[in-house]
């Protein structure tokens, strides 16, 4: 839906290598600048039944965080499917490659500051390949937490300092069931 009255003189403040800023009336806003505007999170259970999470340094929060596998769609090849961006992060990142990825729903990541979508991404079928850890510029420690214990695990880890992606509790949700309540 289109609110007429803020589509008024655009202009764009300030443009990156991933990020656009902004202005619309009185609203500053971030994009992001590759194809799509939008990022995969991958929920993902090993056959073992242990959640994939990943840890890393995020530098806007000058803090390690605790996330699932994520990553931007489009950003390595601007044709590339939601499904088989979010199988190569997930490989990329956790040494985990699914066979088959299937979305479970898109939705704005932060609606008042970015017009960057997400959406959210069932890995199945999982094989080890590899330790992950992910490419040459990241720093990425992969934990697999058994499924059950994982809303403690969390709770641990924000309890020791660690930023939480809110998603994480959605992701947590979406292991056994679809946005609409039944089971998968």
């Amino acid at each position: 839906m289109n609110d007429s009255k803020h589509d008024d003189d655009t202009r764009t403040v300030f443009e990156g290598k991933y990020l656009r800023m902004k202005i619309r009336g009185h609203w500053e806003y971030a994009e992001r600048t590759h194809a799509g505007g939008m990022a995969a999170i991958i929920v993902a259970l090993t056959p073992d039944d242990n959640i994939l999470f990943v840890e890393q340094y995020r530098v806007p929060l000058q803090s390690r965080t605790i996330e699932m596998p994520a990553g931007l769609v489009g950003d390595i090849d601007a044709g590339e499917s939601i499904e088989l961006s979010a199988a190569r992060e997930l490989e990329e990142e956790t040494g985990w490659r699914p066979a088959h990825c299937e979305v479970l729903m898109i939705g704005p990541t932060s609606s008042g500051m970015s017009t960057e979508r997400i959406a959210f991404v069932r890995a199945t079928g999982l094989t080890k390949i590899n330790d992950g850890g992910g490419d040459a510029t990241e720093d990425i420690t992969v934990h697999e937490v058994p499924r059950l214990d994982a809303p403690r695990w969390l709770a641990a880890k924000m309890a020791e300092g660690y930023e939480m992606d809110a998603k994480l509790w959605a992701g947590l949700w979406m292991l056994k069931r679809n946005p609409d309540g039944s089971a998968m």
